[in-house]
């Protein structure tokens, strides 16, 4: 089977890479289901790169509905060690317009109906999140954008996470800005949660679509115009990709992260308890640590 150490999913708007040579479609089975769609693998400029869309192609699945832990598991399974993540967002603040870009650095969780960890049945464990995004992806994407030009990109700020599917309320959107929120989505978590449980460095490229519907003097969020805002950037969120795969180094070896070894002293669970089937469940996630 092909792999990849680099890995993209893509959000809305975003269901295929451009450029892509020596394509290969690969379906992938795990513990927890199958992903969102076929994976496929490939070349960019040379380097071989894995990309999963989010919602499934043709947008079949809603954000609660998306099989995060398949999709992290499928794409762990084939070697990705860099996952880059592409999501549109509303902007909780007026110097972040639409169509800007945004490489945040930090997480606040609204979600209320999604498992955010892969273990369970006799393990437990307990990974370090204070930094929920890869501070070396997030600084190698930020170079990459800024490397555009043409595109304003913003550095840092809090992703807030919302269970959706619905907008926000113009209540609750004044509430995240009052707290310091800076965009809002609905797709960062659980995933980010999870890539931390695989040990993946995980950054995400936010597509500011609209002001969510805090702005008195903008029109409320729609389909229509997240979509068309989304399109404008998806060619821009391409470009990060072709360049940023040109700067991620091929071994983790050095990185002052901690992404590479996030589970070394996470397992909180005394090995001899753990039952062999569990064990042997999530091998592909701790047989480093637990034989």
């Amino acid at each position: 089977m092909p792999q990849a150490k680099i890995g993209v999913i893509g959000g809305s708007g975003l269901y295929r890479m451009e450029g892509m040579t020596e394509v290969e479609e690969i379906t992938v089975s795990t513990p927890f289901g199958d992903p969102s769609d076929v994976i496929t693998i490939g070349n960019v400029n040379g380097i071989a790169m894995a990309f999963l869309p989010r919602h499934g192609r043709g947008h079949r699945l809603s954000p609660t509905e998306i099989p995060a832990r398949a999709n992290i598991w499928a794409l762990k399974s084939l070697g990705v060690e860099w996952l880059i993540s592409v999501s549109a967002v509303g902007s909780l603040r007026e110097d972040i317009a639409p169509r800007d870009l945004v490489v945040p650095d930090q997480l606040f969780d609204r979600t209320k109906s999604r498992v955010n960890s892969f273990f369970e049945g006799g393990i437990v464990v307990h990974c370090t999140f204070a930094e929920p995004f890869c501070p070396a992806l997030s600084q190698l994407l930020l170079e990459s954008a800024q490397g555009l030009g043409d595109v304003k990109v913003h550095a840092g700020g809090t992703y807030v996470c919302m269970e959706g599917p619905l907008f926000s309320t113009k209540a609750e959107s004044n509430v995240y800005r009052h707290l310091g929120m800076d965009i809002i989505g609905m797709t960062a978590l659980p995933e980010a949660k999870l890539a931390r449980e695989a040990e993946m460095c995980y950054a995400t490229i936010a597509c500011a679509t609209d002001y969510d519907c805090w702005h008195e003097t903008e029109e409320s969020v729609t389909v229509e115009m997240v979509i068309g805002n989304l399109s404008a950037n998806v060619a821009n969120a391409q470009r990060i990709l072709r360049d940023v795969a040109q700067l991620i180094p091929s071994e983790r070896t050095g990185l002052s992260c901690g992404c590479a070894n996030a589970m070394a002293t996470s397992i909180i669970t005394d090995p001899r308890t753990i039952p062999a089937a569990t064990k042997e469940k999530y091998h592909l996630l701790i047989s480093k640590y637990i034989s």
